[in-house]
């Protein structure tokens, strides 16, 4: 629910961004795409995000709500707009840096492994692939905090129960594992991440050159 308009706007934000910071001319800084690929996530995601709350809603309350037009209605007639954007800065917190890395990765390994610019399948791939691994990784130790902020209510633990923010995850985890606590759940975040995103960047690239074709 959502999640096809939000693409849209995501490719659609990162794309114009990027032409108007010069990211597409030959040369071009990374921070160009970088900056692009956080714009592009801060727009959909301000999208997608009210479609999570309600899902979210539904999930928990399922008899209450038959439809998840019902359910936008309740939640804004007894909590207002800012219902739908309660997690949005913390949605942001992750998705900002896994995109910029993943973008400005995927940009510039397409330089390197197709220097024409031309429409290459395997590049895409490859260059999907590894630009997703790099950037599940980078951003481990942001992944790692967010579940003890998503658990926290459902914890026996008081100290995990009394965190508030993203500071407090950090703490806790500095105290208990140090640096290796931070890459928690590494491999299989990165495994995860490397076919997905291939696949997306796959699939963008087609119908990217096809449009251009037409």
């Amino acid at each position: 629910m959502g999640a096809g308009p939000a693409h849209a706007v995501h490719f659609g934000t990162y794309e114009a961004v990027k032409e108007f910071s010069g990211g597409n001319e030959a040369g071009s800084h990374w921070l160009a795409t970088s900056m692009a690929g956080a714009s592009a996530t801060i727009a959909s995601d301000a999208l997608m995000n009210p479609f999570d709350v309600i899902k979210q809603r539904m999930q928990i309350h399922k008899s209450e709500f038959r439809s998840a037009l019902t359910c936008a209605k309740v939640v804004y007639r007894t909590e207002g707009l800012n219902a739908f954007y309660v997690s949005y800065p913390t949605t942001l917190t992750m998705t900002v840096p896994f995109t910029a890395v993943q973008f400005t990765v995927y940009e510039e390994l397409k330089k390197v492994l197709n220097p024409s610019g031309a429409y290459s399948p395997v590049t895409h791939m490859i260059a999907g692939g590894l630009a997703g691994g790099v950037a599940a990784g980078v951003t481990t130790p942001l992944d790692v905090a967010k579940t003890i902020l998503q658990t926290r209510g459902s914890s026996a633990d008081p100290e995990i129960r009394a965190v508030r923010g993203m500071r407090d995850a950090f703490r806790i985890i500095w105290a208990r594992d140090g640096l290796k606590g931070f890459a928690r759940g590494l491999t299989p975040r990165v495994l995860t991440f490397m076919p997905s995103n291939a696949l997306c960047w796959l699939s963008y690239e087609f119908f990217k050159a096809a449009i251009r074709d037409d």
